[in-house]
């Protein structure tokens, strides 16, 4: 790991600084508008009774750097769990520093001390950097899976049909 990059798991005072990280992420994809996350909410997923996620907060020096938002998944065909990152963020004035590197390095390490099959993410089509970086750590494009997402109005509708759908039917 580069000098002066420390990785930890966030703790529940992380909060407010996981909710900042979460809000500049979004200004960056230009998803502000979709952040309805609150510190409440992420107390609950975060640090509740059945947490959802884990999170690390990268520090340089003393300094927060970025965070790395991060969850189990499943894999049928490989009868193993996996990782799956959500969110890799670093501030701005902290990148190119091997931040980014370190945080991905760090969770690289944690797939393979729980047994877990793989570590995967997904990436805006349009974020160039991103992409680069990634390819030059190895990570490759599933480019014959597509991400399908149904949330809203559409999630409503479809839970509804499905709870009162028959057998058979």
């Amino acid at each position: 790991m580069a000098e002066g990059i420390t990785i930890s798991p966030a703790q529940e005072s992380h909060i407010p600084l996981i909710l900042r990280f979460i809000r500049e992420l979004a200004e960056y994809e230009k998803l502000a508008s979709k952040v309805v996350a609150s510190e409440a909410l992420l107390r609950e997923s975060l640090f509740g009774k059945q947490p959802m996620a884990e999170v690390l907060i990268a520090y340089f020096g003393d300094e927060p750097a970025g965070f790395a938002v991060f969850f189990h998944n499943f894999s049928t065909f490989a009868g193993r769990a996996g990782i799956y990152l959500e969110d890799l963020f670093v501030e701005p004035k902290f990148r190119r520093k091997g931040i980014g590197k370190a945080l991905l390095a760090h969770l690289a390490k944690l797939t393979k001390e729980r047994e877990c099959a793989r570590l995967e993410w997904a990436v805006l089509d349009w974020n160039a950097p991103a992409i680069r970086f990634y390819k030059k750590l190895g990570a490759e494009a599933l480019g014959d899976w597509t991400v399908y997402r149904v949330s809203g109005g559409e999630l409503d509708s479809l839970a509804k049909l499905t709870a009162s759908a028959q057998p058979g039917s």
